[in-house]
Order: C-alpha cells, then sequence, then structure tokens
C-alpha cells in the first residue's frame, strides 16, 4: 500500500540530487560519509577480491561504491560487489556478491532493509563486515533466501574464492 501523501521517487529524481543518497522503493535514504575504517577496509577488500581472479580467471571485476538501479525506484549503492557485465556507470544486472561494512550507525540499515533488498534481488552471496570487533557475517541466496554460512568460500562463475579477513583488518 502506498501513502498517498509522501512523496514517491524514481530513478530519474533520484539521478539529479547532489551528495549520497539510496532510493530504496521510492523512498530517499542519506548516506553518512564513510569513516577512515570504512575506507580503509573497503580498500583492503576490494585489494583483496581483485587478485583472487588472477588465480581463477573469469570475465568479473570487483568495484566499489557505485550505484545499482535494481528497479525505477530502488537505487542501493553497495560498498564493494563482483559482477560479470560490461562496465557502465551503474550496475544494472545483479551482483553475485555484495559487500557492506557496518558500523553502529548503520547497522539496523544494513541488516534490515539493504539485507532485505539484496535478498529479494537474488544477490547470491551478501557479506557483512564489522570492523570495530574485527568480525563478519556472510550469507548464501538460496530457495529460501539467504541462509548464514560458516565459512568464506564462494562459488563464483567457474572458480571457488576462499577469503583470509585478516589481510582487511589492517
Amino acid at each position: 500500500m502506498k501513502l498517498r501523501h509522501l512523496p514517491h521517487y524514481t530513478y530519474e529524481n533520484y539521478a539529479r540530487w547532489q551528495g549520497d543518497w539510496e532510493l530504496i522503493e521510492g523512498i530517499p535514504y542519506a548516506m553518512a560519509s564513510p569513516t577512515g575504517i570504512h575506507r580503509v577496509v573497503v580498500f583492503w577488500l576490494q585489494r583483496l577480491l581483485a587478485k583472487e581472479p588472477e588465480k581463477n580467471p573469469c570475465d568479473c571485476e570487483v568495484v566499489s561504491e557505485i550505484d545499482w538501479v535494481i528497479s525505477e525506484d530502488t537505487v542501493l549503492r553497495p560498498d564493494v560487489a563482483i559482477l560479470c557485465e560490461e562496465g557502465e556507470e551503474y550496475i544494472r544486472e545483479t551482483p553475485l556478491l555484495v559487500a557492506e561494512v557496518v558500523s553502529k550507525s548503520t547497522k539496523k540499515h544494513y541488516e534490515g532493509l539493504k539485507f532485505e533488498k539484496y535478498e529479494e534481488a537474488g544477490v547470491p552471496y551478501h557479506l557483512l563486515l564489522y570492523p570495530e570487533t574485527k568480525s563478519w557475517k556472510v550469507y548464501r541466496n538460496t530457495q529460501e533466501g539467504f541462509v548464514a554460512m560458516e565459512g568464506l568460500e564462494f562459488q563464483i562463475r567457474d572458480y571457488r574464492l576462499e577469503l583470509d579477513l585478516k589481510k582487511v583488518w589492517r
């Protein structure tokens, strides 16, 4: 049920906004500026993931901070994603892995609304990183939705990816 008195924005509106935003079912969400530790974790995770395909080549690439236009009224910006599509100004296809760096201020949003959107969109693997405690949670998408995984091993296309997050917690 849509509320008649609330505005409902689309990607066309979103594309004209200044600043950092996400759009979820027509509702804008301001994104906080990333902290120093957030930027460092994103950098090292992207670097770690980018090295792995060299061992097991595929047509995938690792990107960070790029908009993913899921639908006309939903645009998310994952911290890090693995894609197997041609380079564009934004993500069009469902990433094979999405990673988010979670802080106390973003925990509710990342573990709630964005988690549900990634699950609905069919993201095969979703990784949540918690730099303050140097911990993580990882999920695999099944017919029943996201299911927690024990380890950091992923099947990305034709290769197996195994992460050692000690390299990220610098």
